[in-house]
């Protein structure tokens, strides 16, 4: 038995906002696999991207409040698993298995390894190293899905592509988060923006990049997969 003290929750119960904040994703999800289901995968990944900014805001609210200290009973870091895992896995799995990507069986094997390894990574206390950055590819399959259907590569690009995330998952390779990691953060976070700008771009372009701002769509999708990866080869060889 845990030793909760719902007393102090009744003290500080505006403080249950960011809880509901973060929990606002579930709904989020629901609205996005609906836009899915439809077909409508640039509406799909608006919705996620929905869920990405209130997953970026909830956590430093969280912190900075010290909600887990002052609001003992609800687990915070327990139901951001939960959104993230539909909103980062299970849920790009879904677009990838069911937007005709790939042929069947390849949808579904590739679509079953994601929400696999996703889950185990999940589960993982080790996924964070002392910088910040992730060790192993951080589940970040709304990023890679939604980039896979811009591109449009071939179904043996789609699935080498997918089963190289899933491998990395388990390796001790390190992949960035930009704002907690602070080596070459002023470049990193101007990339993150350039890439979401992007991205928006694309969502209301029919998932469609013209070929000019694809090329600087790959280049920084490149440089967020592998900045931590050379940070890493830079302190062990440089």
């Amino acid at each position: 038995m845990t030793d909760i003290t719902p007393e102090k929750d009744r003290r500080e119960p505006a403080l249950f906002l960011i809880h509901l904040l973060t929990a606002s994703g579930a709904p989020i999800a629901l609205i996005a696999l609906l836009a899915g289901s439809r077909g409508n995968w640039g509406e799909m990944f608006a919705w996620l991207g929905l869920a990405l900014v209130v997953d970026g805001i909830d956590g430093p609210l969280a912190r900075r409040f010290r909600i887990a200290e002052r609001l003992p009973r609800w687990s915070g870091a327990s139901l951001d698993f939960v959104i993230d895992y539909a909103t980062y896995v299970f849920l790009p799995a879904f677009a990838l298995s069911a937007s005709g990507m790939l042929d069947q069986p390849w949808n579904w094997i590739c679509g079953g390894l994601i929400v696999f390894t996703g889950a185990l990574y999940f589960a993982d206390n080790g996924m964070k190293t002392p910088d910040g950055s992730f060790k192993g590819f951080p589940a970040g399959w709304n990023m890679v899905v939604f980039g896979l259907l811009v591109l449009s590569p071939s179904q043996t690009f789609t699935i080498v592509f997918v089963g190289l995330c899933c491998v990395l998952t388990f390796m001790p390779v390190r992949f960035v988060h930009p704002v907690r990691v602070k080596r070459w953060r002023t470049v990193t976070l101007p990339v993150t923006f350039v890439w979401l700008g992007l991205a928006a771009y694309a969502v209301g372009n029919g998932m469609v990049l013209p070929d000019a701002l694809e090329a600087f769509f790959v280049a920084t999708s490149l440089y967020l997969f592998s900045v931590s990866a050379v940070h890493q080869l830079l302190e062990r060889y440089g």
